[in-house]
């Protein structure tokens, strides 16, 4: 697959190397995540991020690795560390490269050495191993790393007084135990010398400006030795929550070989040549993971610090899977989200990573009947449909009857929800930030896609689906005479009522419509959608997605920084995200006729997100980026459904790659 190599043009200063950030995932849920000059600045950042079978949520275990080389007196120290007031050491001086390819590689060059680190992860294992190829030009040399560990949820930080640590320690490596009840070994084929201590008061940058707490100590077990042979030295460490005492240099070296013949059999198996597609294909991966409590697969929504959710999932499946041809991981998906429907409601999310759903979401379920649907125009699985079409009739029907959180048909044909149930869900407190109780027009767009979802597949299974085709046509004769906006020549975001039962409109120019185009089944009539798309193009359209609200809107936010409730306020208020590109790409194709015209503008739109690549989480797409140019990206380094779209999109509608 194609790589992304950096040279120190991309990490001149400190400041400049830490806007910078990788990540792998070893398809669990854990993963390796730091900025491309080893620095810390996130309590989400480490080289070994596990999720452990029977504990739910993520724990930190191996912070970094601080190497240093040794000559005559001389030492050359790689890590790069903040620490109050000052960076110690400022091993980035030393980086010459960073490679992403398909795993993160660093080239130092301190004085007579090239230090070359390689960092994977062994698939379904909370295992990640560090290979290190070393030239000297001089003999004589000393190689010491040293491990910073933890034992914490990676959303917190530690203190020393807080946590302990045992170790059984042999020449070959550590086991930790520490006292809040996680196992850590370390092995290598360096000699390992116990020497504990703590080191104190790291500074993690990010977590500072994000308002959040940003210190924390790390513990040093000891340290790993060996001595350097003139000319080529290969050495490598291991880290895991398993046995690994028996790792070899040569089976290290193997499992990586293995995990990049497994990168390049994705790359295979999707038919894809075009470079740009092949750069999105690679950040698919680490999304699709398996949930810890079903043994199916799922979707994590975003690095570092999300879990699984329900709408993501269901945004995101085309991207990920249907499109790279992985239709056994789609079909565990849409089954683990199947077997906990519950009322007619997939689950919004997993809060701690293997532990309990929640059910509080409106749109969830009508983007499983969606992509359910695309699986199947993907795969012609009739079984699969067959098995799976209960869950479609058990959402419909509890929607029609209604069900949890105020969700539920009207008289009109039309569904209403209740408070923070839309993807606009930012809430300060208890105070909705977007609030959205009522009747939204994506959801009632949703919901007709929905009904003709099903009233076609129900068709193939020879299903009676006269009373879907009865209420899509109940859902189509009163959308837009209510959702029409003559003044904007667009759709009202929300319909609601005031405490005395009057309607409210709100005109709110949003990107919410976009899908009352987007959808394979809409209602609207050509020209109301063209008019959509225009205004969503004259108010909305950015190069790294699409705002979500108007700039001239009193209530706009255009920039997503500083403490939770800054962030909070500009999240669904100017914010641009990028997974509603897919949708415009669609509509913006569609109500121009398909023109080459339009081809070609899209295709320009979704290639300026490969500089965006070698932006912010490299080879990846972030969450969310300003609304005020000049766009300056935010989030999570890595969101499923930002590179599920624009990939889906760039394949699809572009490439002219679908069924």
């Amino acid at each position: 697959m194609s790589g992304i190599r950096l040279g120190v043009e991309s990490f001149p200063t400190y400041e400049h190397g830490i806007k910078k950030e990788w990540i792998i995932g070893n398809g669990l849920g854990g993963y390796a995540s730091s900025t491309v000059i080893g620095a810390g600045t996130r309590t989400y950042h480490g080289l070994l991020v596990a999720a452990p079978e029977n504990s739910p949520g993520r724990v930190l275990l191996l912070s970094s690795l601080d190497e240093e080389l040794s000559l005559n007196g001389e030492v050359y120290r790689l890590a790069t560390h903040k620490y109050p007031g000052t960076v110690s050491p400022e091993g980035f001086n030393y980086l010459s490269k960073f490679i992403l390819a398909p795993f993160p590689m660093w080239v130092y060059q301190p004085d007579v050495f090239t230090v070359k680190k390689k960092v994977f992860m062994v698939h379904n294992s909370n295992t990640t191993c560090i290979l290190y190829d070393i030239r000297s030009r001089k003999e004589g040399a000393l190689l010491r790393i040293f491990p910073l560990t933890n034992s914490r949820s990676f959303h917190q930080t530690t203190r020393s007084r807080d946590l302990s640590f045992s170790q059984k320690a042999d020449p070959a490596g550590v086991k930790l135990e520490s006292s809040n009840g996680f196992t850590l070994s370390l092995s290598s084929n360096l000699k390992y010398h116990r020497d504990p201590m703590w080191y104190y008061n790291f500074e993690y940058d990010a977590e500072k400006q994000r308002g959040l707490p940003f210190q924390e100590d790390n513990f040093n077990p000891g340290y790993f030795e060996g001595r350097l042979k003139l000319g080529t030295s290969r050495f490598f460490i291991a880290a895991s929550t398993g046995d690994i005492s028996s790792f070899t240099l040569e089976q290290v070296e193997e499992l990586y070989t293995r995990e990049v013949y497994r990168q390049n059999l994705l790359a295979f198996n999707s038919r894809l040549t075009e470079p740009f597609a092949l750069k999105l294909l690679r950040a698919t991966d680490t999304f699709i993971v398996k949930n810890p409590s079903t043994g199916e697969n799922t979707v994590i929504a975003g690095y570092p610090w999300f879990s699984d959710w329900g709408r993501d999932s269901m945004i995101s499946l085309p991207g990920l899977t249907l499109v790279p041809h992985r239709f056994e991981a789609a079909k565990s998906i849409l089954k683990n989200f199947s077997r906990n429907c519950r009322k007619g409601l997939i689950p919004n999310n997993y809060p701690a990573f293997g532990g309990e759903p929640v059910y509080n979401t409106v749109d969830a379920s009508l983007w499983f009947i969606h992509a359910l649907g695309r699986y199947f125009a993907y795969t012609k699985d009739f079984l699969f449909l067959s098995d799976t079409w209960e869950t479609v009739e058990y959402i419909i029907d509890n929607y029609r009857k209604g069900t949890d959180f105020g969700i539920g048909m009207d008289s009109d044909y039309l569904i209403r929800q209740g408070p923070q149930l839309t993807w606009m869900d930012a809430k300060i407190d208890e105070w909705a930030v977007t609030p959205r109780t009522g009747k939204a027009c994506e959801i009632n767009a949703l919901w007709y896609n929905a009904l003709k979802t099903a009233s076609k597949l129900g068709t193939l299974l020879s299903k009676d689906i006269s009373s879907y085709e009865s209420l899509a046509a109940g859902v189509a004769s009163n959308f837009e005479e209510l959702f029409w906006n003559p003044e904007t020549n667009c759709l009202f975001d929300l319909i609601s009522q005031d405490e005395t039962g009057k309607q409210i409109k709100d005109s709110a120019i949003r990107p919410n419509q976009i899908f009352a185009v987007a959808l394979p089944y809409t209602m609207l009539p050509p020209e109301k959608e063209k008019a959509i798309v225009d205004r969503v193009e004259k108010d909305l359209l950015t190069p790294f997605g699409l705002r979500t609200l108007s700039s001239d809107n009193p209530a706009y936010v255009g920039h997503y920084q500083g403490g939770p409730e800054s962030r909070d306020l500009a999240y669904h208020n100017g914010t641009v995200w990028p997974w509603l590109l897919g949708a415009y790409v669609k509509a913006y194709r569609k109500v121009h006729n398909y023109s080459k015209k339009s081809l070609e503008d899209m295709r320009v739109l979704l290639q300026g997100f490969d500089s965006h690549l070698e932006t912010a989480g490299i080879g990846t797409i972030s969450e969310v980026f300003d609304g005020d140019y000049p766009y300056f990206p935010g989030g999570c380094i890595s969101q499923a459904w930002s590179v599920a779209e624009i990939f889906r999109a760039y394949v699809e509608d572009v490439l002219g790659t679908k069924p």
